[in-house]
């Protein structure tokens, strides 16, 4: 499993400019079966995206290719990470490789 830390690198009117393709892209991957979940950083300087893939490369192919990130307006930092615990409701997450 990966978590990918989003961070604004542009101005925010950027951002909302390139939101419908942003979300376009999201249903796209949760669709796909890639991302679990996403969402707003609060305050507003990025977001985070739970993903899972066969491998760092993959996951990072599929993040690379996010309107924000292929504008120059956002960048990514991936983390991946074996999940050994869950709490009732989210068992799921032990198998999101």
């Amino acid at each position: 499993m990966f978590i990918a830390i989003v961070k604004y690198i542009k101005p925010i009117a950027t951002i909302d400019a390139l939101l419908a393709d942003h979300i376009r892209f999201l249903e796209e991957q949760f669709l796909a079966g890639h991302f679990i979940a996403s969402g707003r950083i609060v305050p507003r300087t990025g977001g985070v995206i739970l993903a899972r893939g066969p491998s760092r490369e993959d996951v990072e192919a599929i993040l690379y290719q996010d309107p924000f990130y292929t504008s120059g307006a956002a960048e990514y930092e991936v983390i991946e990470f074996t999940p050994t615990k869950a709490g009732r409701g989210f068992e799921i997450l032990m198998n999101a490789n």
